[in-house]
């Protein structure tokens, strides 16, 4: 079923069985080879948890609970779709979101030297993309709070990375958030042709490092 095109498709076709049931699934799906059924949970996660968060907001939380331990080195577990699944979630719960946003970026923090400057900064790349496409997602459904987070400089942070998807993902999101302070540092991708991934407008699109960085640059002008 998840490997179907149309998520709207699919997520009237999951409304027929118990949440705990399908949820189980999704968890399942988000460690599945095809990129299509793991982009479709995702979106999955984003319908069924924000509804069931208006019925048993603590079950809710228990599913974002669950992500965020999936991150922790303590779990045994490499968290695969967490950062995505948490952030389309929040796309579509403001409760959940004032919750569990900071938890998010905490991701892009390294350890500070003062109290309370506690970071949970993930190192391995493919994380980081998910944890990038997240900040993304969430610049798009909810740009205004997105700015007030001041994450500019910890997304930019991002662009010199030797992964080209986490560095193209970096200079999607700072079009989004509309970062003209960063501009300067996404020109030197305008020649870039390398080709990546990213999941937008439900389709996996292929794009060019050097479109995204003239996307973004015309989201700031």
């Amino acid at each position: 079923l998840l490997e179907k095109r149309q998520t709207s498709e699919i997520s009237n076709f999951l409304e027929r069985y118990p949440d705990h049931l399908v949820l189980n699934t999704l968890f399942s799906a988000l460690c599945n080879p095809l990129d299509r059924v793991r982009w479709n949970a995702v979106v999955c996660f984003g319908t069924i948890v924000p509804r069931l968060a208006e019925e048993k907001i603590e079950e809710a939380r228990v599913i974002m609970r669950r992500f965020l331990w999936s991150l922790n080195d303590e779990s045994g577990g490499i968290g695969w779709g967490a950062p995505e699944s948490l952030a389309e979630v929040m796309c579509h719960c403001g409760q959940l979101r004032r919750e569990y946003l900071h938890m998010l970026i905490s991701y892009m923090c390294e350890d500070g030297e003062e109290f309370f400057q506690d970071g949970n900064y993930l190192e391995l790349p493919m994380l980081q993309r998910g944890l990038l496409w997240g900040i993304g997602r969430l610049c798009q459904c909810h740009r205004d709070e997105m700015i007030e987070q001041n994450i500019v400089e910890n997304v930019a942070a991002y662009l010199s990375s030797t992964d080209s998807t986490v560095s193209g993902l970096a200079i999607w999101a700072l079009g989004l958030l509309q970062a003209k302070t960063t501009a300067q540092r996404i020109a030197p991708f305008l020649d870039e042709d390398k080709g990546i991934q990213i999941y937008r407008n439900n389709f996996l699109q292929d794009v060019e490092l050097g479109f995204l960085a003239e996307e973004a640059l015309q989201a700031m002008s």
